[in-house]
This record gives structure tokens, sequence and C-alpha cells, in this order.
């Protein structure tokens, strides 16, 4: 074992890939867990039903409760007892159709939709449109806000292209590709000061609109792909917020800004609920030796609504799902309790983790480790040891005992800071618990799929997640098989913040936010 660690050391400082050794049918569990994982994987029809049929996974809508129900019904038919447990109230919204509609000066039907938690209209609602413009100051930016009474509001910037830079790379000359950087970062940049100028938050700045009597709210964020927007939420409960694709908010506000009277129709139908309970879907199988210590799958549940969530997070959920079943079938009688853990309410700041981390100490006491998937449909590659002095020996002799074909990409990176946020390992590194998160390959996941309108089904590589089921099953098997739980000792050297100028500190925990917040702004 200690003459492969420091291979692996070696091998890892030096920059080349690390194998293990060639997979070992003299563990059975391990064998069955490679059998039951490729040749009778359920991660296509659990996937079909998530994010074809159930869909988006919106915090407070029903379509979660939905999801989690299944979630729960199917853990029961495997033979895995699980759970809704719920840890607070949030605001509930139920989407329903969006009608965008350019009247004049001719006729066309955009592509968008209105944004999470926004409001709808009686009937279509149709106006003209204005654009935020480039005032001097604050005070004149108070001044302007009754201009936007009865008028749909503008609030992004226009892109002066809609290729992607790999589009520009492809075929234009290198000097046309960088006045085009040029004049992008140039007008992203001014439009930045266009907002600070007000002295309002964006936010702030919906909500004046709303209060000014605008009768909606238009935005763009391109994420620089094809045809792909970002799709977040809103605290507007009055008017309606919708985004539209670089397209068609070009074209729109080609036609405002050129004077050539513009008019819109939008209807948008979705319905408050009130504050409705938020919780955690949790599974268990029982350990049998040591049923007080625990070993956690993790994955966050809850997705934004602008398209079906498959790989935010829904690769992650039946990634977890599918190695639970794999784990109950194969090695029903743990030496640890194994429980899976799939979050609601991580996309408004990790609230699900959190609260579980609140209200668990005992759990987080005996806890292994926690094994954390949420960035895309890509196989595993990296491992950190997130801060933990002991985690890339406890890793690397998990590492040694995986199939070949599973374990040659992966990479330990031994100077791996704690998680401070991003997902929900974070929520259980700060109090010291060993959380590692699983990185995957990238498969254009930040441009396409994070958060946008094209996270959909026919995203999925199913070759990637069926690698990825089978081993986040043997990693908890072999972390319930430990003599010892994992030691939490921290490293007590870490390097400089670039931004800061200062060492890098454990992070903090925060607090979970059990309840919708709204900040509104005041209008002078």
């Amino acid at each position: 074992m200690r003459s492969f660690f420091i291979l692996f050391l070696t091998c890892f400082l030096s920059g080349s890939s690390v194998f293990a050794q060639t997979f070992s049918v003299d563990n059975p569990v391990l064998k069955k867990i490679w059998e039951e994982g490729n040749n009778n994987s359920k991660l296509q029809s659990l996937a079909q039903v998530l994010d074809d049929s159930l869909g988006s996974r919106l915090t407070g809508s029903p379509s979660l409760k939905s999801a989690q129900d299944w979630a729960v019904s199917k853990y029961g038919g495997w033979g895995v007892n699980a759970k809704i447990e719920n840890y607070g109230e949030w605001k509930g919204w139920k989407r329903g159709v969006t009608h965008i509609d350019l009247l004049e000066p001719r006729v066309r039907t955009l592509e968008g939709t209105m944004l999470a938690w926004s409001a709808a209209t009686k009937a279509p609602v149709i106006a003209t449109t204005i654009i935020l413009p480039d005032l001097a100051d604050s005070a004149a930016y108070i001044q302007w806000l009754p201009k936007t009474k009865g008028k749909f509001v503008m609030v992004s910037p226009m892109q002066s292209t809609c290729r992607p830079d790999t589009n520009w790379k492809g075929f234009g000359t290198p000097e046309s590709f960088d006045k085009m950087q040029k004049e992008r970062t140039a007008n992203e940049d001014n439009w930045r000061k266009r907002i600070s100028k007000t002295g309002m938050t964006t936010d702030k700045i919906f909500l004046q609109l709303e209060m000014s009597g605008a009768l909606g709210i238009i935005n763009c964020l391109w994420t620089k792909g094809w045809g792909v927007n970002r799709i977040f939420g809103v605290s507007n409960e009055k008017i309606p917020v919708v985004t539209l694709n670089c397209e068609d908010y070009g074209l729109l506000y080609r036609l405002t800004e050129n004077d050539q009277h513009p008019k819109l129709s939008i209807e948008t139908q979705s319905t408050y609920l009130g504050e409705v309970p938020v919780g955690n879907v949790i599974a268990e199988i029982k350990g049998k030796q040591k049923p007080d210590e625990y070993v956690m799958l993790s994955a966050h549940f809850d997705s934004w609504d602008g398209a079906s969530g498959a790989t935010d997070n829904g690769t992650g959920t039946i990634v977890m799902m599918e190695a639970m079943r794999i784990l109950k079938a194969v090695y029903p009688n743990p030496k640890r309790t194994i429980l899976a853990g799939h979050w609601s309410g991580e996309e408004q700041g990790l609230n699900g983790s959190r609260a579980f981390v609140e209200d668990h100490p005992l759990i987080l006491k005996g806890m292994q480790a926690v094994f954390n998937q949420d960035n895309g449909t890509g196989r595993v590659e990296r491992i950190g040891t997130q801060g933990l002095m002991e985690a890339g020996a406890f890793i690397a002799r998990m590492l040694e005992k995986l199939p070949t074909e599973i374990s040659k990409n992966i990479s330990i990176i031994f100077s791996s800071m704690p998680s401070g946020g991003g997902s929900d390992n974070a929520s259980f590194i700060c109090k010291g618990v060993p959380a590692f998160g699983l990185s995957s390959l990238n498969w254009d996941y930040f441009s396409y799929t994070w958060h946008t309108n094209r996270d959909t089904y026919d995203k999925l590589v199913f070759d990637d997640l069926r690698n990825n089921a089978v081993l986040v099953a043997m990693l908890v098997y072999l972390a319930c098989e430990e003599p010892e739980l994992l030691s939490r000792e921290r490293r007590t050297v870490f390097p400089m913040n670039q931004q800061t100028g200062k060492p890098v500190t454990w992070p903090d925990c925060v607090p979970a936010k059990r309840k919708f917040q709204i900040n509104p702004p005041s209008v002078q």
C-alpha cells in the first residue's frame, strides 16, 4: 500500500495520469457491483421519468414535491427505506405557459420564457418597449422611472453577435475574432457601469420598475452558446419578468433603439401557492456492525425550471439513486449505515444540505465520508482532498482496489482547498466532515446546460453515467469497510488568496435559509 501511494503521488506531481491496479475478482462484492451496474443499469429509465415526465424541480413547486414522492416510491420498490424530511418553508409557485409575440413592425413569435416565481398576466398584455438608458447618476435614474409606466422595459445589453467563440475561431480571421472580443468586452463593461450609475442592484431595479408602473421586464443572460440562456428567478409578484434568447433579444433591442416602434404581446400563466413545506429526500440502508457510523451519497434534487434540470442535477440524482439500488442488491448488510441525501434548495444557497447538517449533529459525528456529485453528465475524473491531511491516502486506498476501466482517468488533487460553497459538500466540510466532490468531465456544461433553457434529457451521456454509478457504489462499499473512521486533521498551512492577499482560511458554516426572503427596495 505504501509503495502504491508513493507511486501515486509521484505520478500526480509529474502530471501523468494515474492507473490503479488491475481489477481483481478476489473481492466478490466489487465484482457484483461491476456486473449489476453494467448489466442491469436502470439509469435510462430513471432519467426518462425524472427529466421528461416529472421535469424541472424548482424549490417550492409542485413538480419538486412530485419528484420527491417518486424518488421515495422508487426506493421503496428496491427495499430501501426513504422519507421526505422537512426543514422549512418556501414560496410555492407553479409554472404555466409563456407566450411572447412581436406584433409590430412585423409578426414573429419570440423564443423565451418567464423566470421562476414571476407573476402571471390576467390576459395577453400588449405594449411598446423601452431600454434602460445610460444615465448620469442615481438621481437621473429616479427621474427616468416614470417613463417606464405602461411599457415593457429591456434591462440587458444587446450582444453584437450571437455566434459562439468556437464558431468565430473556426471561420473568422484572427483579426476579426480579436475585434469581436474587444467590442463585446467593452459593451459588457459599459452596461455594468450603466447599472452601477443607478445606485441599485439588479434585483432592486426589477422591483422599482414594478412599483413605477412598468407592465413587464425583459432580460437576456446569454451563455455564449448557440441559443442558450441562463434561467434564474425573481422576487417580482405583480408584473412578469421574461427572458429572451440572444437572437430575439437583439432583434427587439435594435427595433427599440432605432425608433421602429416594436409592439409586443406577452402572456404568462403562473400560480402562487403561498408558503409550502420544503424538505430533503433521505434514503437509508442500515449498518449491521457500526450502525451509528455513516457513509453518505449526496446530490441536490432541485433545479431551475427553464428546461428539465437534466444535468443540473438530474444526473447526480440518478447516479446516487442507481448506486443505492446497486448497493442494496449486492451489499444489503453494510458494515456502516449508508445514507443518500437528495437536497432541495441547493440553487437558493445549499439550504437543504445546510439544514441537514444543522439538524443532525450525531450523524455528522459518526460520518466516515460524503461523496457529492453536481457538475453534469461527464465521467468523474478528479477527487480533491478538501484540505484534510489523511484524505489523500484514504482515497488512494480505494482507487487501488477499483477496476482500471474506472480508476485510470481519476486523479487525486492533493492540494485541493476545502470547498466554501458551490455545491453541497461545502455544507459538510465547513464542519470538518470529510465530504468529497466528484468532479467530472465538462461536456460544455457551463456553456450549454448549467442553469439554462437547454438542460434536457438528450444531453445525457449514459456511458459516463454508468461509470459514475458503479464508481460511487464501489467507493461507498470500500468506505464502509474501512477499519477506522477517517481522520479529520486539517491542513494548517494554506496558500495566499490572490484576491485578498491573505492566506486561505477554513470556510465558516453558513446558516440554512429556511424561509423565502425578499428585500424590497426603498423608492426615493
